[in-house]
């Protein structure tokens, strides 16, 4: 062959590969992604093998919080799910969706696509309010018990019949600040989230966490959090469940969220934790798992 038929058929053999890996992007993402019926597609980890546990994270975040979780509990022989929530992280931006039945099915189509049974839930502030909606929606037939980690139920909101309730506009005040200047007001709460004691190391990457998610969707997943009324919902549960909060929560009170919920949960089990902030799944990590692996294993 001469030297114009070797380049030839070099260039068609280079656009060939060209239009293949052109042709796989296309048809399938790269990463781990389920695909909902709207077209967003969530992004999950699957880790280990036993006894399934499906980690639903905060708003604002994404699954990497739950590292510290996830890693002791494949260790000891549990298999660990998470998913990035629509918004957040590596999962798609579609700009709708915060409302928590959709966030209920999202968690519904991660479930059923992995065909998960048996199932522990384990939610962290906004992803507690999800796992309740989506026993709301879906049943329990797959799941064997839930554990609820600082948890934004079961209502902020005053109203006439919550009088302990927070104003409106106290939300509405820290929603226009987001507007105006979300990384400031992400540096200025971050103190509060952890105890004096956490390095600056761990403090920044944890913010790092809400860079991922968009403003549109923080925004409106905060309207679902502080004006969506679970307290019809949390006695219709009817899974053994385990409540995590600690007295030095300033983003869910403990007297307004996690006291109120276990009150309104039937035979559940609150554990308190003197000290610990609203991101106590990274200060007291040891704590947390043990308490977690108590009551899965």
């Amino acid at each position: 062959m001469n030297r114009r038929g070797v380049l030839q058929l070099t260039a068609g053999a280079t656009a060939g590969a060209g239009l293949m890996g052109m042709q796989r992007a296309e048809s399938k993402p790269l990463l781990p992604y389920i695909e909902r019926q709207d077209k967003t597609m969530l992004f999950y980890k699957d880790w280990g093998s036993g006894k399934p546990v499906l980690f639903v994270h905060s708003a604002g975040a994404n699954s990497d919080i739950w590292n510290y979780q996830m890693v002791p509990m494949v260790n000891a022989g549990l298999r660990c799910i998470a998913f990035d929530r629509r918004g957040h992280g590596r999962s798609s931006d579609p700009g709708r969706g915060y409302d928590y039945d959709t966030l209920a099915d999202d968690l519904a189509s991660v479930i059923n696509t992995l065909d998960l049974r048996g199932l522990t839930l384990v939610g962290h502030s906004m992803g507690c309010a999800e796992i309740v909606r989506y026993l709301s929606r879906h049943g329990s037939g797959r799941v064997k018990r839930i554990a609820l980690l600082a948890p934004t139920l079961p209502f902020f909101l005053k109203t006439p019949d919550h009088p302990g309730g927070l104003d409106r506009s106290v939300f509405q005040r820290i929603r226009a600040l987001w507007m105006r200047d979300y990384p400031k007001w992400l540096a200025d709460n971050t103190p509060p989230f952890f105890v004096p004691e956490t390095s600056p190391q761990m403090m920044d990457w944890g913010t790092s966490l809400a860079y991922s998610t968009s403003l549109h969707a923080a925004v409106a997943c905060n309207v679902s959090v502080t004006e969506t009324d679970f307290r019809g919902e949390l006695p219709r549960i009817t899974v053994p469940t385990l409540i995590l909060h600690g007295t030095a929560d300033v983003s869910c009170p403990i007297a307004l969220t996690g006291r109120r919920a276990a009150a309104l949960i039937p035979h559940s089990e609150l554990k308190v934790y003197e000290g610990a902030p609203h991101g106590l799944l990274l200060t007291h990590i040891e704590q947390v798992n043990a308490d977690l692996t108590r009551f899965i294993v």
